[in-house]
């Protein structure tokens, strides 16, 4: 038995293509391995959205330098959102790269490993298909090891967003059938798996046999095992009123959404090419708010975007203030290589954008802090998950699972009850997460406020 070991970068498409890989790989008779130094085969799923990623993987691969000089039996290759972008370069700029694999690729996973192990010989496998390949997407124990899973629903992605590398790295929006998909899902179901998150660059976008919020319906309705569904990530153009009203009218799909905003200013959004306003998110977020009280929303930020004045910055600290986002995901821009923007002018001094970036920061810190308190005292349901990360320190005693709103819990419980839902009362709000005791009461699934 061979071993692999994939160290992942990026979103949640990649960790699903990660776990695609270890499904054909295991075909092949690959075990996976959490020890580069243990493994036969060694894969960096990369990722490029941001400069900084890009050159966390050159920094990730030079580590493997010194291992590919003792070991030179390994096979190392780069694969996902840098090696699409970056191709046969990267062959030249690491001599022991022994192959480079893109993204419409990751399928092919364990016929190009036999290839290179009968020829030893370095390839690149790049470029894109307009279609799907049969078995393209596979599911195997490894994916549902545990009581959630990510469920990839369509790939690429057709807005072209002036500042984003994405369609440029996963290619054009293509959807999995619904079949397909309803197979997945029953099948992961059935290894007992209990929550599902729908993934893709922009899930709003799925177009195949059903609408996106018919596809959440029919999960919902046909699949009885399936206690919570998620999905990431939506365009705020693209939530429709019918998706807005589906939140109230299936318990299963739970008061949590990431709708990424970008900026606070419609001046800015127009030079991003994001397709609305301010004002026009606003309005969505007041009419899911209107509905929907306690739903939990999560959205991605960039700051020093070239033309960003000092009144757009103000702007999106306002936008932070009256809306106060459960938490944001925030970045200094950094141009990308084939996008509109790397061609803008008008740019913002880093320094500048360093201490924007700070302020923006800190004050969310604040904002989600208070947020986590108010939480203190209530009684919510949690799906649980498995050991918390601390649970050695408390012989295995404790759990960890989460609320309806993606809050993360901890409590001590028994083994027994991972993948089911209980109720847990509040205890202690920490920086990024909650402490609880179980309830007196367990139950099915309700929506509550955490």
């Amino acid at each position: 038995m061979r071993h692999v070991f994939i160290d992942t970068f990026g979103c949640q498409m990649n960790e699903d293509d990660s776990m695609r890989m270890f499904a054909f790989l295991e075909e092949a008779d690959y075990q996976r391995t959490n020890s580069a130094e243990a493994a036969d085969l060694i894969i960096l799923n990369t990722c490029s959205i941001r400069d900084k990623a890009e050159h966390k993987v050159y920094s990730a691969l030079g580590r493997f330098k010194e291992l590919k000089a003792e070991r030179p039996e390994v096979i190392l290759v780069v694969s996902g959102c840098v090696a699409e972008q970056v191709g046969k370069t990267l062959l030249s700029r690491a001599h022991y790269l022994d192959m480079v694999i893109g993204t419409h690729n990751v399928h092919k996973i364990a016929e190009l490993v036999a290839d290179f192990e009968a020829k030893r010989a370095r390839s690149v496998s790049t470029g894109f298909r307009e279609t799907l390949d049969p078995g393209e997407y596979r599911i195997n124990d490894i994916k549902g090891e545990g009581v959630k899973s990510f469920v990839t629903i369509m790939r690429g992605c057709n807005n072209f967003c002036s500042y984003c590398i994405v369609p440029y790295v996963r290619g054009r929006e293509v959807s999995r059938p619904v079949a397909e998909i309803m197979a997945e899902v029953r099948e992961l179901a059935t290894m007992g798996v209990r929550e599902v998150t729908l993934v893709g660059q922009n899930v709003n976008s799925y177009d195949a046999e059903l609408s996106f919020p018919e596809l959440i319906r029919k999960i919902s309705n046909e699949i009885d095992e399936i206690l919570r569904i998620r999905f990431v990530t939506s365009h705020p153009k693209d939530i429709s009123e019918e998706l807005i009203n589906l939140f109230g009218e299936l318990p299963k799909l739970v008061n949590s959404l990431h709708l990424p905003v970008q900026s606070g200013s419609s001046s800015v959004l127009e030079g991003m090419g994001r397709g609305y306003s301010v004002d026009e998110y606003r309005v969505k977020l007041k009419r899911l708010k209107g509905l929907y009280p306690d739903m939990a929303i999560t959205s991605d930020i960039i700051v020093g975007f070239p033309g960003e004045r000092e009144e757009d910055f103000l702007a999106t600290m306002k936008l932070i203030e009256d809306i106060r986002f459960d938490l944001i995901f925030s970045f200094r821009y950094s141009p990308r290589p084939g996008t509109k923007a790397a061609d803008f002018t008008d740019e913002v001094e880093e320094l500048e954008g360093k201490r924007r970036l700070d302020i923006l920061q800190s004050r969310q810190k604040e904002i989600t802090a208070e947020k986590l308190n108010a939480l203190v005292g209530l009684v919510t349901d949690v799906l649980v998950e498995g050991p918390s990360r601390a649970s050695a320190e408390t012989n295995g005693s404790e759990l960890q699972g989460r609320t309806p709103c993606n809050r993360v819990v901890n409590f001590v419980g028994e083994r027994s009850i991972v993948g089911s839902v209980v109720k847990v009362k509040v205890t202690e709000a920490c920086t990024n997460s909650l402490k609880g005791a179980l309830a007196d009461t367990t139950g099915r699934e309700e929506k509550g406020a955490a």
